[in-house]
């Protein structure tokens, strides 16, 4: 008797439901003075917001169209990881040439070089730097006889480019420790003085032309300066044509501490340029061919993707204007910003940054391979952030499964709690930053500067080498010594088991909490449950309709005041 009571009550408030929605849709009850919406004109929008926020295989159920945007996005996916691919062994051959070359003038060019760490190789006598200078232009000089790779001397207007030699110099300077005296003109002056690769010198005429005078007591830094030449023939075996290499080469003799200790180090400019007279027996030619049409292919399936992309984009805001229009007639109620967004897909906008920087990309990369164009930083970082996008946005593929789908609303839905809190725990990072680069830094390689006290203590918030970081703290006095391992042992503490636990507590609670959203199928938003009251399947065949419907609905909506 309880059952049927139940029943009939809720029978009864449905029929008042109904009615309700007769009176608003017939325009009584809102105090409209405006032509009557239809109930088959609100199924007609609902059916049509429903298909918008269907994924392409649900769409092809109901319509039977063809998902070419989806079929799109999978080929470009090989495409651009194969162009990423070929473009990346190119790259690293390029890279690995530059890197020994530049060992290889270290050896060539420095007496004694013996792989010394970075900062390592230094000086400190006067006679060391005479010789190491005479060393240097007896290498360059003789280079030809002594290299084992394919080095030549540069050439500029028919003559060979000189080796300069020049010292920075205060303008002007007296120093006497002694007397606890000085009078230094801080303003740099530079004296040089070249060799040309064609001079017969022999040891003691070089000696003599070598001992120019170097004043030590103004002295900032000592430069080399040298060009040479060279052929990548190694990009003959992956049937691309060599390139040809100009290294602008730099040997520094840093005396700006001026504490006794001259550091020495090489550095090498790279400029590359296509070959003047080249011939490669084989199907190199060929080879080149295919590749360019391989990356015009990658251009034209990505400028697809682009268009179609941004045609669904502009379709979303239409609809999204004629959602805001109707709701507000219909249910005389303002949209929320946050339904407004759900028709703007993150998914296609990331698609579209995507399809750019990949053609922008795959242009230079043609640029590259004609020899037009030798910017492979910039062209890597276009492939190389294109294909991660790429690679990313395969997780919009995965959410058409209802498990992955759980995982991927969890991670949008946390993310701008996530930005929320890492930008207050930034705000403690950064004063343990500069506390320890203050602190620290005279007394810990790791603190000396303050990108390596950020790097250190990023480290430590991973786990790594902590008790490394605790082990080379130098004993500066007591005071210093137990600051730091407060300072230490605060910050691991409250990074390593508080921010990092508080983080992982903050995506783990948006999971749950969407997780009971979709097993009890409420609807998080306005939007949401207007669009649920479509009970209509993909297959049942009511979505080959056309669009008018809609069109009536937006009109007659246009139409309330």
């Amino acid at each position: 008797m309880q059952d049927q009571m139940a029943s009939r009550s809720s029978e009864e408030e449905e029929e008042e439901e109904e009615e309700e929605e007769r009176r608003r849709l017939n325009g009584h009850g809102g105090g409209w003075s405006a032509p009557a919406l239809q109930p088959e004109v609100v199924e007609d929008f609902r059916r049509r917001l429903k298909y918008f926020f269907m994924n392409p295989c649900e769409k092809h159920r109901a319509r039977g169209h063809k998902p070419w945007k989806l079929m799109l996005q999978i080929l470009k996916i090989g495409i651009i990881t194969a162009q990423l691919v070929t473009f990346g062994l190119s790259n690293e051959m390029m890279v690995t040439f530059k890197e020994e070359n530049l060992m290889t003038f270290r050896h060539v060019f420095l007496k004694g070089y013996k792989d010394h760490r970075i900062g390592s190789y230094a000086l400190y006598t006067k006679a060391d730097v005479h010789d190491h200078v005479s060393y240097i232009i007896h290498r360059f000089i003789n280079l030809r006889s002594l290299a084992v790779g394919n080095l030549a001397h540069a050439s500029v207007d028919g003559a060979y480019a000189p080796l300069s030699v020049c010292q920075e110099l205060y303008r002007n300077g007296t120093v006497d420790p002694g007397k606890d005296t000085f009078d230094i003109d801080p303003l740099i002056d530079e004296e040089c003085v070249s060799f040309y690769p064609a001079q017969p010198l022999d040891g003691d005429g070089l000696a003599a032309r070598v001992n120019f005078s170097l004043d030590f007591q103004r002295l900032v830094s000592l430069n080399v300066y040298l060009r040479l030449k060279t052929i990548n023939l190694q990009t003959v075996r992956r049937h691309e044509l060599p390139d040809c290499y100009d290294f602008h080469v730099t040997i520094k003799f840093d005396n700006r501490a001026r504490s006794g200790r001259i550091t020495v180090d090489v550095e090498n400019d790279v400029t590359m340029y296509e070959c003047r007279d080249w011939n490669v027996e084989g199907a190199a030619g060929k080879c080149d061919f295919l590749l360019l049409s391989f990356d015009c292919v990658v251009i034209l399936a990505c400028f697809l993707s682009l268009l179609l992309c941004m045609w669904s984009v502009v379709n979303g805001i239409q609809l999204q204007f004629e959602f805001n229009i109707f709701f507000r007639a219909y249910y005389n109620k303002v949209v929320s910003w946050s339904d407004r967004m759900e028709f703007v897909n993150g998914w296609y906008i990331l698609i579209v940054v995507s399809d750019t920087l990949t053609i922008a990309g795959s242009a230079l990369k043609i640029g590259i391979q004609t020899k037009y164009l030798t910017n492979y930083d910039v062209c890597s970082i276009l492939l190389g952030t294109a294909t991660m996008l790429v690679w990313v946005g395969v997780i919009h593929y995965l959410g058409f499964f209802k498990k992955y789908n759980i995982l991927i609303l969890a991670l949008v839905a946390a993310f701008p709690d996530v930005i929320r809190f890492c930008c207050c725990a930034a705000m403690i990072y950064l004063g343990y930053c500069f506390c320890g680069w203050i602190v620290l830094g005279p007394h810990h390689v790791k603190f000396r500067t303050l990108d390596k006290a950020t790097e250190c203590l990023f480290s430590l918030i991973n786990g790594d080498d902590i008790y490394g970081t605790f082990l080379k703290m130098r004993h500066g006095g007591n005071m210093v010594w137990l600051f730091s391992r407060l300072y230490l042992y605060s910050f691991v503490s409250l990074f390593s088991y508080m921010v990092l636990s508080l983080f992982i507590a903050l995506i783990t609670g948006t999971y749950e909490t969407i997780k009971h959203h979709q097993q009890d199928k409420v609807p998080a938003s306005q939007l949401q449950a207007f669009v649920a009251g479509c009970r209509d399947l993909p297959q049942s065949g009511r979505y080959h309709t056309g669009e008018e419907p809609a069109g009536c609905c937006l009109s007659s909506c246009c139409c309330f005041g």
